[in-house]
């Protein structure tokens, strides 16, 4: 077998490999011998049939299988040959003529076929003893804990009915009927509906209007449907509402105290308190996680600097870049709106995509050296997170992770990642700093990861996509409730 290089441009490799005629006949009449005793030809005694019989029946159908084989297996052998690392299946390139086909199958023309592939950078480890974080942390407080304690205690909430007018707060007890155009809509009717004013479940400005109204009240009211409304046929419109209320009920007060905690599930008020603060610290973490992680890939990203495999960032360009358009098209704007063009947020995304395919290789090849290894348990937690997230969808999930080829990494890769990082933290100089929710919480979308501010899109579509890329969020989030009706739940 001759492996030749034709090509080392960059990271570009090209291989072109030649198994000569002799050697794939030599291997077919090996597999031959084989088969020969133990095929069955009807007039032949089992092992008897002559081999030029043998061969004239399955000496094309065994060299195929052959050709199969090394073009599966000889790539991998040639790269660890060469000691190197392909970013990517190697594309492998063979005749498509039928007669050239014809001739290799017949043992009458050498096999040849090129391997293209980029190779991973050697990559030099440098000290990490210069990088310095800093790991905001925020005391949680007793009003915060209680604060949170009354928003869970809401789905327990008991109401009292009140003779005077709705105030914010309370719940009112109606029926309505929605109209665009004078006509009614679908999904627009509802008979004694309940809705707690303030709780932002209708659309905007709906809830607003049933303030100071009392039980037995009429009134028409006039609402705007916002343009991101899920129903085409609604979006954007303008919407009547005939409403008739039928109760108004004031919010018991709500007491901390052993009651509530055993209407919730828990035993005492105290051990209500401790899973609650245990929530809290668990969200600010995460958010400190981020940021100190963030941190860590920019001191980082000044670090090493390298040509990245071109078809890994083109992969996770696009990756990237569906994320950006889905936001854009769910919103209805454009990048004009966004005060960028495409060709600017193109240029921005493919520099970040870049910084994020080269940070992995360094992560990658940190967590090599230091012999990390993700287990069979983490990889089936991981899994276990992923079907909580589509319950009714197990199945499918499984099927896709056990048929899909590369499926598992994805589980893996954010796996690994972590523990790079849990262990870069017990190597770089971390300083503690106690800070209010406020600051940590504040939005450093225009920080860090930016690899041009200037081009970025406003708001929130380029934090999404940076916070998709780097697998970082910026806070913790709420789920959003189901939209029941359709004068509901925009304001999520």
């Amino acid at each position: 077998m001759q492996v030749i290089e034709t090509l080392a441009e960059g990271l570009k490799r090209e291989i072109k490999v030649i198994i000569p005629a002799k050697d794939m006949e030599q291997r077919m009449n090996e597999r031959l011998a084989d088969v020969k005793d133990k095929v069955r030809i009807n007039g032949f005694r089992p092992g008897k049939v002559p081999t030029s019989h043998v061969k004239k029946m399955y000496g094309k159908s065994i060299m195929a299988e052959l050709v199969n084989e090394i073009i599966r297996d000889k790539p991998s052998a040639i790269l660890s040959e060469r000691g190197e690392k392909s970013a990517t299946q190697p594309e492998i390139v063979m005749t498509e003529d039928e007669k050239e086909a014809e001739k290799i199958l017949s043992a009458q023309a050498d096999l040849e076929f090129t391997l293209s592939y980029e190779i991973i950078p050697a990559i030099e480890l440098k000290s990490v003893d210069g990088i310095k974080v800093t790991r905001e942390v925020v005391e949680v407080s007793e009003d915060e804990i209680n604060e949170q304690i009354e928003k869970i205690a809401e789905s327990a909430r008991t109401f009292e009915t009140k003779k005077g007018k709705a105030a914010d707060g309370d719940r009112v007890t109606m029926d309505y009927l929605g109209k665009v155009d004078g006509e009614a809509f679908d999904g627009g009717k509802d008979e004694d509906a309940e809705l707690v004013i303030g709780s932002n479940r209708f659309i905007p400005g709906f809830e607003e209007q049933l303030v100071g109204l009392k039980a037995g009240d009429e009134k028409v009211i006039t609402v705007t449907f916002p343009t991101e409304y899920p129903a085409a046929n609604l979006a954007g419109k303008e919407a009547t509402f005939d409403i008739t209320v039928k109760e108004v009920a004031s919010p018991a007060k709500t007491e901390i105290n052993d009651e509530l905690a055993t209407k919730l599930g828990v035993e005492s008020v105290e051990k209500l308190k401790e899973i609650v603060r245990g929530q809290i610290e668990s969200q600010y973490g995460n958010v400190t996680r981020q940021k100190v992680k963030r941190q860590i890939l920019d001191q980082l990203d000044e670090l090493y600097k390298f040509e990245s495999p071109s078809k890994l960032v083109d992969a996770e360009f696009e990756n990237i870049w569906r994320q950006i358009n889905t936001d854009l098209a769910q919103s209805g704007k454009t990048f004009a709106d966004e005060d960028t063009t495409e060709e600017a947020a193109r240029e921005e995304y493919r520099a970040l995509a870049e910084r994020r395919v080269r940070l992995g290789l360094v992560l990658s090849e940190i967590g090599e050296k230091a012999g990390i290894e993700v287990t069979e348990e983490e990889m089936q937690r991981s899994l276990f997170a992923q079907l909580q997230q589509f319950p009714g969808q197990e199945k499918q999930i499984l099927d896709f992770f056990r048929n899909t080829p590369g499926a598992a990494a994805s589980l893996r890769a954010p796996i690994f990642e972590e523990k790079v990082i849990d262990k870069l933290l017990t190597e770089v100089s971390v300083t503690d700093k106690a800070v209010s929710k406020e600051e940590l919480l504040a939005d450093d979308a225009e920080e860090g990861d930016k690899p041009a501010k200037k081009a970025a899109p406003k708001k929130k579509t380029a934090a999404k996509a940076e916070d998709a890329a780097e697998g970082e969020e910026a806070a913790p989030k709420k789920k959003a409730a189901p939209k029941k009706k359709a004068a509901e739940g925009d304001a999520e």
